[in-house]
């Protein structure tokens, strides 16, 4: 084996031979001359990866490891770690996309020789892109020749990946798998949150052209923006900085002009852009901080609002965001709904009021990012200056329960909330709205009208006065919130809307659950006929693959516009209702067919969900397990139906630490004729409408009790 080989654990075995990772357990038991561990740990050895490839090859386990499965290997198993390697890797890509006609030359040499030239030539694209290498806090510093030589036969697949994908998404594809390998490691500002904030500093009449993100973490912010003229993040975490500056660097097009400066470093104790006065600030700052810097920084310029509280970390990042605007910029940060309320920080709220500094606060649901039980808010704020006038108001927007129809069908009643489940356009259309509306009437419009006077009808709610939607948006006066607490929570100061869209939404509800009722009672199954349990011959799902009467695929990858089925939509029947990504590698997603049965493999819950012509098209999510059986030799419902029994499902799932999981392979079936299925597959399918029937009696019992509760209390329903 050579030396500094790439090892490869249990699971990547498994990811590798597209089965589970139970599978290599048995090969390990069942073959005398499957490669023996070269590292890890008794529990969780690790193997060579070389060796463990030219096995499965023997065996006929895998014809062919797939390029980018091969290159996501020998990251995740370099010796001096994932980290490096990726950095390395993005080094490499930036070579290849500034320079293409080098990296030929340097490739047609020896791995000894390919590194010492490789290391001159980084030198000179770094430089070029992050400065020299002498400056202080630079990201990114020039690999040497000792550091690359162990990743040279990575870097060469990292280049035969991205002729076939692209430097940018062969970084973002290795960076993603990172990522998801260490969810605790990072904090993590998902795409769509991502998105809304970097809208939100663009809705205004003056061009964005330099941001800020002074907590830059993984890049997402500064990736959100459209075409800017410069680009400034420092993060504390020195591999985070650099990934986040090859990630944006990777990011801009070859003939963009933009500049770009990351930086290494505390950001509230030593900044790294003391004198920058950009457009825009956007940022997601660590939350509930202590040891921010409180004892040294107690006569630090930026707090020009007021000295923040040790427990207020969060608001010394809303004034240092505020330092470094422009007169005129806006800043939207990301922050915890405390810091809207908590009394030690009232002063600081108080003044940035008067002074006309905060502009919003935006409630997010619950999941819009970590830590995803709680809707946290976002804060728009913009520099104040000699020319421009103070807000007489505070725009409060409330995002956290988006309505939704009941009488939509069950799509329309699954949870808004939740990681993962977020309406996102839903959201955007929510908040950037009520913002932009709230802009355009700064500009000339109505000061009266946030106090429910006369005035322009809002374009968004045509009946209720400018700047008031009930219970998502109002524009209040700056005067109602400068009391003794200086709440200002959105929840507390908007109207309450309608009782379930009022009145007449609520008879609609009404009537459709009395017919919704009417039809679980002719769904109701007849009375049960006893009999002695049978004794059927079994056979398993994993026979019927091999023997070629059902295909079993996973989800979870792919690339394109299309809708996808996620494990939540199939726990709920509801419709599709999550995306692909746009940008990723190019990989053909697993789209589902009429007559497929989706199993979730997590949660060791009896659910299998048959796909009809409404679901078709979709692609499968994470976490999801297909099985598509030929119809010549299995009833799809025949299939999902004993799928559910309780029985099965016990003896075909495993245990993990925090979860159990479902080998699918291990499902038992009975061996019958086909038109023996096909009875018991017409009474499974009516068992799953009388199901149907009754989740969604239920959501619309739920809506009916609560709207009537909502309409008795705020005066729109009579007790009569």
């Amino acid at each position: 084996m050579p030396e500094n080989s790439t090892e490869v654990t249990a699971a990547g075995i498994a990811r590798l031979a597209g089965v589970g990772r139970a599978a290599v357990s048995n090969w390990r038991r069942r073959h005398a001359d499957f490669p023996k561990p070269v590292g890890g740990t008794e529990t969780s050895p690790s193997f060579a990866l070389p060796e463990v490839e030219q096995w499965l090859r023997d065996q006929g386990k895998l014809a062919e490891v797939p390029l980018r499965e091969r290159v996501w290997q020998q990251l995740a198993g370099h010796p001096a770690g994932a980290v490096p390697a990726l950095v390395h890797a993005g080094c490499a890509l930036l070579l290849l996309r500034k320079s293409p006609t080098v990296w030929p030359e340097i490739t047609a040499v020896s791995d000894e020789r390919m590194a010492g030239v490789l290391s001159l030539a980084l030198n000179d694209v770094l430089a070029a892109c992050f400065g020299p290498a002498a400056e202080a806090g630079r990201a990114v510093h020039t690999p040497s020749r000792a550091e690359l030589l162990p990743s040279i036969p990575l870097l060469r697949g990292v280049a035969e990946l991205a002729a076939e994908t692209g430097a940018r998404q062969t970084f973002e594809f290795l960076l993603g798998r990172q990522l998801d390998a260490n969810p605790r490691q990072y904090t993590l500002t998902p795409p769509g949150l991502a998105e809304l904030m970097a809208a939100l500093v663009e809705t205004g009449k003056q061009p964005v052209r330099t941001v800020l993100d002074p907590a830059a973490g993984t890049g997402a912010l500064l990736r959100a923006v459209g075409r800017p003229t410069a680009l400034y993040a420092q993060e504390t975490d020195p591999d985070l900085a650099a990934l986040t500056a090859l990630r944006l660097a990777l990011l801009a097009d070859p003939d963009d002009r933009c500049a770009l400066a990351v930086r290494t470093g505390d950001t509230l104790r030593a900044d790294a852009f003391p004198r920058l006065a950009a457009d825009a600030v956007l940022c997601h700052p660590p939350f509930n901080e202590r040891n921010w810097g409180h004892d040294e920084l107690a006569y630090d310029p930026r707090w020009e609002y007021g000295f923040p509280a040790r427990t207020e970390s969060e608001l010394a990042w809303v004034q240092h965001a505020l330092a470094h605007l422009r007169e005129g910029g806006t800043a939207v940060l990301l922050m915890p709904p405390a810091a809207a309320s908590r009394r030690s920080g009232r002063r600081i709220r108080a003044d940035l009021l008067r002074r006309g500094a905060l502009r919003a606060v935006v409630a997010l649901p619950a999941g819009a990012a970590p830590p995803y039980g709680i809707p946290l808010h976002l804060w728009v704020l913009r520099k104040p200056g000699s020319g421009l006038h103070p807000s007489p108001e505070l725009l409060l927007v409330d995002a956290a329960e988006p309505a939704e129809s009941p009488s939509a069908g069950p799509a329309a009643a699954a949870p808004s909330g939740g990681r993962d489940r977020l309406d996102w356009q839903a959201v955007h259309s929510a908040v950037l709205d009520a913002w932009q509306s709230f802009e355009d009437r700064g500009e000339g419009g109505d000061e009266r009208a946030g106090t429910g006077g006369s005035g322009r009808a809002d374009r968004t709610d045509p009946g209720h006065p400018l700047g008031v939607r009930p219970g998502v948006s109002r524009a209040v006066p700056v005067i109602e919130l400068l009391d003794d607490d200086v709440d200002l929570a959105p929840a507390r100061h908007l109207p309450p809307p309608a009782a379930a869209g009022g009145p007449a939404e609520l008879i609609r509800v009404r009537e459709r659950l009395t017919e919704t009722l009417g039809l679980t009672g002719t769904l109701t199954p007849p009375a049960v006929t006893l009999s002695a349990p049978a004794h059927w011959p079994l056979t398993t799902v994993g026979e019927l693959a091999r023997a070629g009467a059902l295909q079993l695929r996973t989800g979870g990858s792919g690339t394109g516009p299309v809708p996808v089925l996620t494990e939540h939509d199939v726990l709920a029947s509801t419709a599709p209702s999550g995306s692909l990504p746009v940008d990723g590698p190019p990989e053909e997603p697993v789209l589902v067919e009429p007559g497929d049965v989706v199993v979730p493999v997590l949660g060791g819950g009896s659910v299998a969900r048959v796909v009809d012509d409404a679901t078709a098209g979709a692609a499968l999510g994470r976490n999801l397990q297909l099985l598509r059986p030929d119809p010549a030799a299995l009833d799809p419902w025949f299939l999902a139906g004993f799928l559910r029994g309780t029985a099965n499902n016990r003896q075909a799932s495993s245990y993990a630490s925090t979860a159990t999981r479902l080998d699918a392979r291990r499902l038992q079936l009975p061996r019958l004729p086909l038109a023996e299925q096909q009875r018991y597959g017409e009474r499974f399918r009516a068992l799953a409408e009388f199901e149907d029937a009754l989740r969604l009696a239920g959501r619309l019992g739920g809506q009916l009790v609560q709207g009537m509760y909502d309409g008795l209390t705020d005066g729109t329903v009579a007790p009569k």
